[in-house]
């Protein structure tokens, strides 16, 4: 009796047959586009996104922690590190995989040209599907992970940011250009967490940091580079520039500036984080080195003079002829 009605929210809605051609193959493409039951689908999947952080969280990550006793602080960031590395490292190997089976990375006119993409293949549809499913249930993992009060206004601006940028990428018809930068910012998080975890297990790990502050700036400059070339040459110089809700193209003027002007922000703001993380980092390193020189300095000082204390004594008590083996020779005589 339900089945009807479970297959919206289970199985990928709005599928369009494309007939074959001699041009291209000899069977039939099944692509999609996005419409309201698209909610009843996210919403099954964000279901299915708590059950498996239920699942990382018992089986792997709470053994670990009973394993290494970390602190409350570290807990919490261990915790965190570990499911998103999961998600990460997920989503990027199936993002790559869904680039080079489109010929997206071998063809960069791709993520510009045909536009408006409506129709896209299956596997491009439930990656944004699982995408919005995953960063909609991190709302209530809030509540299931009892996260404090100071980190619950960070965590929720963090999951604003990626459900704005990938609805409106998914919304705007731009899932070419969305694919990339979602690949692409995703494998510089990856190395974060991933080296996160590994200086929970070893504080002197900290080349990982290195290599991702290297990428991190190259990755926020190529994200730029694509965004500008895609909005400011490829989609500025198409001929149909008309705002048309029924063919779903949003290529005009103020929806390109206002796109870019997202993006950019976005990557200002990430920056911005970026410095003054390492900039509080660097102040923390230049503390800490003085202190222990000062440390050891006082500490050399002391036992130069608890042997010179020793000497003065040693010579005062050798100096002094009722002790002396020389006095009493001379006493003898």
């Amino acid at each position: 009796i339900t089945a009807k009605a479970a297959v919206i929210f289970v199985t990928v809605q709005y599928n369009v047959t494309i007939p074959a051609t001699e041009e291209q193959s000899a069977e039939t493409i099944s692509l999609y586009h996005y419409g309201i039951k698209d909610l009843a689908t996210i919403f099954f999947y964000m279901l299915v996104a708590i059950i498996i952080h239920a699942i990382i969280q018992e089986y792997v990550l709470d053994k670990i922690n009973r394993k290494m006793h970390f602190s409350k602080t570290k807990h919490s960031k261990f915790n965190e590190s570990g499911q998103l590395s999961a998600f990460y490292l997920f989503s990027c190997v199936w993002g790559t995989s869904i680039l080079v089976s489109e010929n997206y990375i071998s063809d960069p006119t791709s993520l510009w040209r045909d536009y408006p993409h409506t129709l896209i293949p299956f596997q491009m549809k439930f990656f944004y599907i699982l995408q919005l499913a995953y960063w909609f249930h991190a709302f209530p993992e809030l509540y299931f992970q009892k996260t404090k009060k100071e980190d619950i206004f960070r965590q929720i601006v963090y999951i604003g940011l990626y459900l704005f940028h990938i609805a409106g990428a998914y919304l705007l018809n731009l899932t070419h250009l969305g694919l990339v930068l979602l690949v692409l910012h995703y494998f510089v998080e990856f190395l974060f967490h991933i080296s996160r975890l590994f200086y929970f297990s070893d504080e002197r790990y900290q080349k990982g940091f290195s290599v991702w502050a290297v990428l991190f700036v190259l990755g926020r400059l190529l994200t730029l580079i694509l965004s500008v070339l895609t909005f400011g040459f490829g989609l500025a110089r198409a001929e149909d520039q008309q705002l048309n809700f029924s063919t779903g193209n949003f290529n005009i003027l103020a929806v390109r500036i206002s796109v870019l002007a997202s993006i950019c922000m976005a990557q200002a703001f990430m920056m911005w984080k970026f410095i003054n993380f390492q900039l509080r980092r660097w102040r923390e390193h230049s503390s800490s080195q003085p202190q222990s020189v000062k440390r050891k300095f006082i500490t050399t000082k002391g036992k130069t003079s608890r042997k010179e204390r020793e000497n003065g004594i040693n010579g005062t008590v050798t100096s002094n002829g009722a002790d002396s083996p020389r006095s009493r020779k001379d006493k003898s005589s």
